[in-house]
C-alpha cells in the first residue's frame, strides 16, 4: 500500500463509521415503526367474538 492509499483509507474510516452509525439508527427506528404498525393492524383485525352467534 502506498503512502497515498494509506492516507485515503485513514480519511475514509471516520466517514464509513459515521455512515454505519446512521444505518444502525435508521434500522432501529424502522424496526420500532414496523412493530408499532403490526400491533395497530392486529388490534384493528380483532373480531368482536361476543357478537358472533355459533349454532
Amino acid at each position: 500500500m502506498t503512502d497515498n492509499e494509506h492516507r485515503e483509507t485513514i480519511r475514509r474510516h471516520p466517514l464509513r463509521e459515521a455512515a454505519r452509525e446512521e444505518l444502525v439508527k435508521f434500522e432501529r427506528k424502522e424496526n420500532e415503526f414496523r412493530k408499532k404498525d403490526r400491533e395497530e393492524r392486529a388490534s384493528e383485525l380483532r373480531l368482536p367474538l361476543a357478537g358472533i352467534k355459533i349454532h
